[in-house]
């Protein structure tokens, strides 16, 4: 892949799911503008570990996601744009900010896909829908990040429908970053199970004793 322009952010952003962003700062609106004088705008996503999005800084996780811009939008104080999830990467050594990050990346190999693992993804999609509808219905944010509507529709593709299924899981920012990692696709549906139903055991109403 060589040199890319990256996008640390306080959230991770798996393959083919959006990505909205609202662009103010400086050093971001340049390299928005760099980015489009491009054919095919792309620039890199990797989770913000400690620290914050804004002043930079921050400590970056060195796997991400290549983010390929679909729309901008211009209003008075800041750009609107909409970006899709598209291969994984892993740093390989960070580059002089200029002004906004940058980093040397390699590719990662995608995830293939098994006629065998189909009960697999089937029992996954089952569980975080189910426990995803549960936590949702509690209207408590404190309890679990549920970022996609439990019913949202997912692809018929199923390497990228299972990781829709990981965004639709009400996972914490450090889990949805070891899903990212996950090196094949049979990892990464068994490691969303668990951490799903983790979530759902810690989130659930206890049962009071019977006397």
């Amino acid at each position: 892949m060589g040199e890319m322009s990256m996008f640390p952010l306080g959230s991770v952003l798996f393959p083919a799911t959006p990505l909205m962003l609202r662009l103010f700062e400086p050093r971001y609106l340049t390299m928005l503008g760099r980015l489009l004088e491009r054919e095919n705008p792309e620039f890199g996503v990797v989770l913000i570990e400690r620290g914050s999005e804004v002043g930079g800084g921050e400590q970056r996780s060195t796997i991400g996601t290549v983010a390929r811009i679909v729309k901008v939008d211009a209003a008075a104080e800041a750009m609107y744009l909409v970006a899709v999830g598209d291969s994984r990467f892993e740093v390989a050594r960070w580059l002089d900010d200029d002004p906004h990050p940058m980093a040397e990346v390699v590719a990662l190999p995608p995830l293939e896909w098994d006629e065998a693992l189909a009960p697999l993804r089937a029992e996954a999609e089952a569980i975080v829908r189910r426990v995803a509808a549960r936590v949702a219905s509690t209207g408590d944010p404190e309890i679990a990040d549920v970022r996609w509507d439990a019913d949202a529709p997912i692809s018929d593709d199923p390497v990228e429908s299972s990781w829709q299924l990981a965004a639709i899981a009400p996972l914490g920012e450090l889990d949805r970053q070891k899903l990212l990692r996950s090196t094949t696709l049979g990892g990464l549906l068994r490691r969303l199970i668990d951490l799903t139903l983790e979530v759902d055991e810690i989130t659930s109403p206890s049962t009071p004793d019977r006397p």
